[in-house]
């Protein structure tokens, strides 16, 4: 009788322990900094490719890029390992390492690296049995490889969902972050979840109490239509998730190709955009080393990254959806007296900008003395509109307008 009384007080103080709240203390605003996968996905070819396989060259060498080249001061600060990194086979003990001919000095050394670099180390596990690349899941030693990264000094965790069945991912995750917090370290705690729990079909109240960030939807690829698809997935799924999206947890639509192959000029500035009002993770997936100045000027853009940062945490949404232009609001600063971040987003394909008006109070503006308006990516200051006053603009084919409107005190 005192034996099954012992145990199931310690089967009830473990279920409180994986209800309790998520409680890091990060990502209090969207995480930034830059990811490998979607540049150089699995690329384990050091041989013939040494330049862009995925190896700890490649990672200091893009923690160089964001330390010396301004991306750091500006909140890119995460350098985060995706597939692909570890050896095909745990060691005798069950403990999972590194490649020895990609990353030779092992993930600590990279990490400290990183750190000396003032940046902060993610690094990359699958719940499952195996990543999606076929290396070693965790399903079967998540306390292990919790108490394994902590040893390495890893800041970030984007666990994965291959191999796994969706049934036990409702245990495994909240498992994962209560071995990580009894590491004592604080590691940023990016699932994947959702997205292969169908998106909607997870209860984001409990999501939020085990993850900082989430993947809900396909993985981004290199081209106008992925991020045009993942867009549209957000509005038309928005009641469910902009209520989830605060401070310690985030909706993720994925990563940032802006300097990669297929995004034109204008798709570069509607990607970032679009991110910044989804009050999205930031993190690029590009090359540093070679980038080009004018989506280097885009991922920098300081106004755009402090739409994004706002403290206020509010996801935005989609408010107009007609003649092929689309109107995203946010409401960022102050809930009671807002200002507010707004994207016209062109999906038409004409060959010329589209004439597009609209009367401040038909995208949901109330504060009767009316707003200051500004262009974020030009800086054009539009003056001062009231409800009434009709604004007028000339949108890009496939690009966007970004006003930051500021209510006149």
């Amino acid at each position: 009788m005192w034996k099954a009384v012992v145990t199931a007080a310690v089967a009830f103080a473990l279920l409180l322990c994986r209800s309790s709240s998520l409680d890091n203390g990060l990502a209090r605003t969207p995480p930034m900094g830059w990811l490998a996968w979607e540049r150089f996905r699995c690329n384990v070819d050091c041989v013939d490719d040494p330049y862009n396989c995925i190896s700890e060259r490649l990672f200091m060498q893009m923690a160089d890029r964001l330390a010396e080249d301004g991306w750091k001061e500006l909140g890119y600060n995460y350098i985060n390992i995706d597939d692909c990194w570890m050896s095909m086979d745990r060691d005798e003990q069950g403990n999972l390492y590194a490649n020895k001919t990609r990353f030779p000095n092992g993930i600590k050394k990279l990490a400290d690296y990183v750190h000396s670099k003032g940046l902060k180390l993610g690094i990359y596990l699958d719940f499952g049995t195996h990543t999606c690349g076929g290396y070693p899941g965790s399903i079967k030693y998540l306390q292990k490889d919790a108490e394994t990264i902590a040893g390495w000094g890893i800041d970030m965790l984007k666990m994965d969902g291959c191999y796994a069945n969706v049934s036990d991912m409702s245990w495994g995750y909240p498992d994962m972050e209560m071995y990580m917090n009894k590491t004592g370290r604080p590691i940023l705690f990016s699932c994947s979840w959702p997205a292969y729990a169908g998106g909607i079909k997870v209860d984001y109240s409990v999501l939020g109490k085990h993850c900082n960030a989430w993947r809900n939807y396909d993985d981004i690829q290199d081209s106008w239509d992925s991020v045009t698809h993942i867009i549209d997935w957000f509005g038309d799924n928005q009641d469910v998730l902009a209520p989830a999206a605060g401070p310690g947890h985030w909706n993720d639509p994925d990563m940032l190709i802006v300097g990669d192959y297929s995004l034109s000029y204008e798709e570069s500035k509607a990607q970032m955009a679009m991110w910044a009002i989804l009050a999205a993770p930031l993190f690029m997936s590009n090359d540093l080393r070679s980038i080009s100045p004018e989506a280097r000027t885009i991922l920098m853009n300081k106004e755009v990254i402090r739409i994004s940062q706002d403290s206020l945490g509010m996801q935005g949404r989609r408010v107009i959806k007609e003649h092929g232009i689309e109107v995203w609001t946010r409401v960022i600063e102050n809930k009671a007296f807002p200002s507010y971040a707004v994207v016209f987003l062109n999906r038409r394909d004409d060959g010329m900008p589209y004439k597009y008006s609209l009367t401040l109070d038909k995208i949901g503006f109330e504060y009767d003395m009316g707003y200051e308006l500004s262009e974020v990516f030009s800086g054009q200051h539009y003056g001062h509109y009231d409800l009434k006053r009709v604004l007028t603009l000339h949108i890009n084919p496939s690009g966007v307008v970004m006003i930051y409107a500021v209510p006149m005190s």
